[in-house]
């Protein structure tokens, strides 16, 4: 085993953070992981600092494990390491590196005032989740600390300065925390000074002195120091040198680990947010439903992003596994949402006598500032199981079909295919035929769907290790997916009938979740 001809990459995603490790022939050789969970405290949605440390260490301890346990030699070394993590939100420190106020993510909805000033202001849209609606909103909140500012970043971004030292991120993370000019592959320059501009009375530093550099994939984005080391791997096994990839957000290791990068492509990523990126390459009109992002190498790609998507299958698979134990039974959990989501293709095809909301929080697409997961039916409606997980399968799809309505029917955009990846689709074939039928599309899945952007992360890692000036997708094609296969799934047109009738009822029925929220606290 070459340890310099492997590449690990690491993802701090929504409810784990997982490693992967790739040999020179891009096979999974050793993974890591750990489960974590964000809070909801005093109304921001949020995760410590301490607590993505400790559980990078945990994560990196499982693999470094898992590698000594199948090849009987310590992970001292490799050929390039890469960090993504959930885009955007608000993470900002003080000269001295001191964190200035607690790290909101993407799920909070709590930026509006800013969105809608920054996308009249820019004639671009800034979504709520993006780092400088976060930024601008502090400023517009009067919050005491903001004068400080002295580097923003992601999470991705924070951490990878941690290891390295080096303040950079991936232009497809950057994409998300303040628009690109893909033209010279950097922040928008005309955006950075009309904001300066809109900001200039309220603090004294440049918004471009704060943000991370950019750098696009392929790039060496900085080397493991001493400290970084230690950090990752308190053990001292591993040593300090070894060099990085750019961070990147998880959108473009979605976009990675389906081969979606090239234009025309596209991939949904279904898990605790859910989400259809479209490479265009285009410009698109202004809609409050869709972001603008790039991809790795900084080509456009239209966003439909869902703040909302399995959290509430999650918390109903749990619930179903506590009767389960309730009742001295001893099954899986795994096993058993398997056998739920299987169970959903036997469900009434129409379900016309319910509904549900799988809202946990706000829904920009919806213009829902708060989240009531909801469930609705005719009392005399019979509710069965097989029914029940097929409209909360539905339910995840629902809002995503409403984003790219915009995409088909305003903009033109047609895509005869969408690669899947996420938990959703890991029970074979349920997860596409829901999506197919909801998008009207097919939808493929590789044999690799369920490793989603770790693996991402460490073929760009193995990007920048191993590439010779070839274009991302063309290294993709050529040396990882050629050989890997895929499943296809196309709805039928009864099957599209039966989505597109609970589609209308839920977009008659959003007032009963708007008078939830209302009511409800």
């Amino acid at each position: 085993m070459d340890l310099l001809k492997t590449t690990i990459g690491i993802e701090l995603g929504s409810t784990r953070i997982k490693a992967i490790m790739l040999d020179e022939k891009f096979n999974i050789i050793a993974q890591g992981i750990y489960d974590w969970e964000n809070k909801l405290i005093n109304g921001i949605w949020t995760y410590s600092i301490d607590l993505a440390i400790k559980g990078l260490q945990e994560c990196y301890r499982n693999l470094a494990f898992n590698f000594k346990e199948k090849y009987n030699m310590p992970l001292d070394k490799t050929g390039a390491i890469g960090i993504s993590g959930m885009m955007h939100g608000y993470l900002v420190f003080d000269s001295d590196d001191n964190q200035i106020a607690e790290f909101r993510t993407w799920r909070n909805t709590i930026t509006g005032e800013a969105s809608k000033i920054l996308t009249d202001k820019f004639g671009f849209h800034i979504p709520q989740r993006w780092s400088i609606a976060h930024i601008y909103q502090a400023i517009l909140n009067k919050e005491k600390d903001v004068e400080k500012i002295s580097f923003a970043t992601t999470l991705a971004g924070y951490i990878h300065y941690l290891l390295t030292s080096n303040k950079v991120i991936g232009i497809g993370e950057a994409s998300g925390m303040f628009p690109i000019d893909s033209s010279i592959l950097d922040y928008n320059e005309k955006m950075l000074d009309i904001y300066d501009e809109l900001v200039n009375d309220n603090v004294s530093y440049k918004i471009k002195d704060i943000l991370p550099k950019v750098l696009t994939c392929g790039s060496n984005a900085g080397y493991l120091t001493k400290e970084g080391a230690l950090l990752l791997d308190p053990t001292g096994i591993l040593q300090p040198g070894i060099p990085f990839c750019p961070p990147e957000g998880d959108m473009q290791t979605g976009m990675v680990a389906t081969n979606s990068v090239k234009e025309y492509t596209g991939n949904a990523s279904l898990g605790t947010s859910s989400n259809v990126t479209i490479i265009t390459n285009k410009d698109i009109n202004i809609y409050e439903q869709i972001d603008v992002i790039t991809t790795p190498e900084g080509i456009n790609a239209a966003l439909v992003h869902v703040n909302n998507g399995t959290s509430d299958i999650n918390a109903w698979v749990n619930l179903f596994y506590d009767v389960v134990k309730l009742v001295g039974c001893d099954v899986d959990k795994n096993t058993l949402f398997t056998k739920l989501f299987e169970s959903s293709l036997e469900g009434n095809k129409n379900i016309d006598g319910m509904l549900a909301y799988n809202y946990f929080s706000g829904e920009p697409i919806c213009n829902i500032n708060e989240g009531r997961p909801l469930v609705i039916r005719n009392p005399e409606y019979p509710m069965d199981i097989k029914s029940f997980m097929r409209m909360n399968i539905y339910s995840v799809l629902t809002t995503i079909r409403m984003g790219m309505d915009i995409l088909t029917n305003e903009e033109g955009i047609k895509i005869d295919k969408l690669y899947g990846h996420g938990g959703f689709f890991k029970t074979p074939n349920v997860g596409q035929l829901m999506l197919s039928s909801a998008l009207n599309t097919k939808v493929l899945t590789l044999s690799s769907a369920d490793l989603g952007g770790p693996y991402g992360m460490a073929l760009l890692a193995a990007y920048y290790l191993f590439n010779k000036k070839e274009r991302l997708a063309s290294f993709l094609d050529n040396n990882v997916f050629s050989n890997i296969k895929s499943n296809e799934v196309m709805a039928n047109n009864c099957q599209i009938d039966e989505f597109n009738k609970y589609y209308e009822r839920f977009k008659k029925s959003l007032n009963i979740e708007k008078c939830a929220i209302k009511e409800f606290r």
